[in-house]
């Protein structure tokens, strides 16, 4: 189901670019159109997550780093990831305030999670562990395909729609390229909200509470990141608001931004999600384990 979703993604954002490419150029306005989505989608299948964290300036940390947060983060995201018997992924920081994370990349065996600074300064260790399961739990649900891919091609979709504007301002007026706005930008959003369902937020959720062991733990980092979110912007996600729907909490809480992209559940509902899965079964918390070791100067 996940591969065929994907292809029909695919299809419907190469159909879009098609349309407007017609819309603006008749059939030879087509056809460049057509080539640019199949680079788009060779492009969106095989770098779309390296483009998405080189946006975002992510810094790649591990058990290694020298700064003993970041090694004690990465040794326990590497330690979620056995408990889960997935590939262990490669582990970035965003440098923002605003307490959020996501996952991304085209299958668990080349898959790289975040999380921001704000995060790992503001949850406790428990409480990270919960956010950086659920999104292991993308990974493992290769959602993260669907999603990375739905970033790339709504945030072309929008570059489509500006050239059109630029072009119908310069040769058939203001009114058309309004027309085109109109019809263009709804198109994108609503692609987003179709693709990526609000159920897979709370299969995450469920899936990332058994990886981690104690879905309180992700309940209440829920709590946090959405208070944290609304306090603190998130500046590359208000550039480029089709990315919103790859965190776990909606980034462009911070700034009350348009909720066309708002493709997140309420987090209250999530929480209570979460709290009657605890109820229902019983605790099994993963071990975090111990500070990683450093190498001495003589290995």
């Amino acid at each position: 189901m996940g591969t065929m979703r994907t292809y029909i993604l695919l299809a419907g954002m190469t159909a879009l670019f098609m349309g407007v490419g017609y819309f603006i150029g008749g059939q030879t306005g087509m056809f460049v159109a057509f080539g640019f989505a199949a680079v788009m989608n060779g492009l969106a299948y095989w770098n779309a997550d390296k483009i998405i964290l080189r946006m975002h300036n992510a810094r790649e940390v591990t058990p290694r780093s020298s700064h003993m947060q970041e090694a004690r983060f990465a040794n326990d995201v590497l330690g979620l990831a056995q408990k889960a018997g997935m590939p262990p992924p490669k582990i970035y920081i965003l440098d923002t305030d605003q307490p959020n994370a996501f996952a991304t990349g085209r299958n668990p065996e080349n898959a790289a999670v975040a999380a921001t600074r704000g995060l790992l300064s503001m949850l406790t260790r428990e409480e990270i562990a919960g956010v950086m399961a659920h999104e292991l739990a993308h990974v493992r649900n290769r959602d993260t395909l669907t999603m990375t891919i739905t970033a790339t091609f709504a945030g072309a979709i929008t570059m489509l729609a500006n050239f059109a504007l630029f072009f119908s301002n310069r040769e058939r007026g203001g009114l058309i390229s309004g027309l085109i706005i109109m019809l263009v930008a709804p198109i994108a959003a609503s692609l987003v909200q179709m693709v990526i369902s609000r159920s897979r937020e709370y299969e995450a959720d469920r899936i990332g509470a058994e990886i981690c062991g104690n879905p309180l733990w992700l309940a209440s980092a829920l709590a946090k990141i959405d208070r944290g979110a609304k306090q603190h912007m998130n500046i590359q996600a208000e550039r480029n608001p089709a990315l919103a729907h790859l965190y776990i909490i909606n980034p462009l809480a911070g700034k009350g931004s348009d909720n066309l992209f708002s493709t997140h559940p309420l987090t209250a509902n999530r929480i209570g999600a979460l709290q009657k899965q605890a109820d229902r079964g019983r605790v099994s918390e993963v071990s975090l384990g111990a500070e990683p070791r450093r190498r001495g100067p003589w290995g």
